[in-house]
């Protein structure tokens, strides 16, 4: 078997490496050994995803066991800054490693509600096979872009989805945040923080049925803190412009009027800074609040103490993970792609990233591993 070559690129934040290490070692008489895919390394931390990491050098120990192929993928993303940001750096940083010819393109409009954007996407999608796309990867806005992927996949292209899903669709996998077990691992973050006397938690989260996601991440929080016999009370997010006052008054009133007395706060979204709010207003500043998503005002207040923990998605992995997805399915299969992937997959076809906990007492070597890999939003 091939080993993997890694060598330091410089200013890894920044620079993309490429295939071309090169090697001129031989397996035979006049014949030339396959090229070795390099991986740049990952800046050591206590918050490198080294199961990724080991999980990712198998699979390019595997496409390194057979001949090495040019490929031309596109990487189709709901945005290009914010939160996808770090998607965007990691998915150019695997395609620059891979040297493959591919771009990550952002929405091809904007405007306009979930239908269109999606009737928008499913058009770049179809432009990205007639262009000579040979993998796909995308984050879908919403189960309407399933004929494109579909279409997509007829013409032999195969189709990778990362962070939403198209679960009707023939996409091959899916590549992010598995929202039931986000839920679980926020629940047990709060869990490990509440005092030993039994009470209210108060989840700020969803319950609206036509948002799965959001509602199963919601179940997987309420399910640990029940099991664990608290008493749960979810407020609705309120998203809009009146959406942080309205949140901010239930939860205080919550925190007020609760019987058992509220305990701790959960919120399972990037808003959820509101619980700290809530608290503040209610003169509890004493409560554990342990939130989602890592919002600069989420920041703020894990700085004061007021946030004792948050959970980032892992973006960068998600979009970095994408183009060696694609390149695994285009040379050696996708059966032996996700035996590689076994380690990370939540199922027959889900790979789920994890997420960071960082606790407020870690926010600055966290933003210093974000810089490392250069993942900051």
């Amino acid at each position: 078997m091939n080993r993997i070559g890694r060598c330091w690129g410089a200013a890894f934040g920044l620079a993309l490496m490429t295939a071309a290490c090169g090697s001129g070692d031989t397996t035979g008489e006049g014949e030339q050994a396959s090229p070795i895919i390099l991986r740049a390394p990952t800046p050591k931390s206590e918050f490198t995803a080294t199961e990724i990491e080991t999980t990712l050098d198998a699979l390019v120990d595997k496409i390194n066991e057979g001949a090495i192929e040019p490929m031309q993928m596109a990487i189709l993303l709901k945005s290009l800054g914010g939160f996808f940001t770090p998607i965007t750096t990691g998915a150019n940083r695997a395609m620059g490693e891979l040297g493959v010819t591919g771009n990550v393109v952002g929405p091809s409009g904007t405007g306009g509600d979930q239908q269109q954007r999606a009737e928008a996407q499913n058009e770049q999608i179809g432009q990205a096979v007639t262009d000579g796309a040979e993998g796909i990867g995308v984050s879908p806005f919403g189960d309407a872009i399933a004929a494109g992927i579909d279409a997509a996949v007829a013409e032999g292209v195969p189709v990778v989805t990362l962070d939403t899903d198209a679960k009707g669709s023939k996409r091959a996998i899916y590549v992010g945040t598995i929202s039931e077990a986000a839920g679980v691992t926020a629940g047990n973050t709060l869990l490990g923080l509440l005092p030993p006397t039994l009470g209210t938690v108060v989840i700020h989260g969803n319950v609206d049925p036509f948002w799965v996601d959001g509602l199963n991440r919601m179940q997987g929080a309420r399910g640990v803190l029940e099991k664990a016999d608290y008493t749960v009370v979810v407020r609705q997010t309120t998203w809009g412009p009146n959406g942080e006052v309205d949140d901010v008054d239930a939860m205080r009133a919550l925190i007020e009027t609760a019987d058992p007395p509220v305990v701790g706060l959960l919120g399972l979204h990037d808003i959820s800074y509101r619980c700290a709010m809530a608290a503040e207003a209610a003169g509890r500043t004493d409560l554990p609040v342990v939130t989602f998503d890592y919002d600069l005002k989420t920041v703020e207040y894990m700085r004061q103490g007021l946030i004792r923990a948050t959970h980032t998605q892992r973006q960068y992995y998600a979009g970095y993970l994408v183009p060696y997805i694609l390149y695994g399915i285009g040379t050696i299969g996708l059966e032996a792609t996700k035996e590689a992937l076994a380690p990370q997959m939540f199922d027959e076809s889900r790979l789920d990233v994890g997420l960071d906990v960082v606790l407020s007492t870690k926010v600055d070597e966290y933003n210093r591993f974000l810089d490392s890999i250069g993942a900051t939003q």
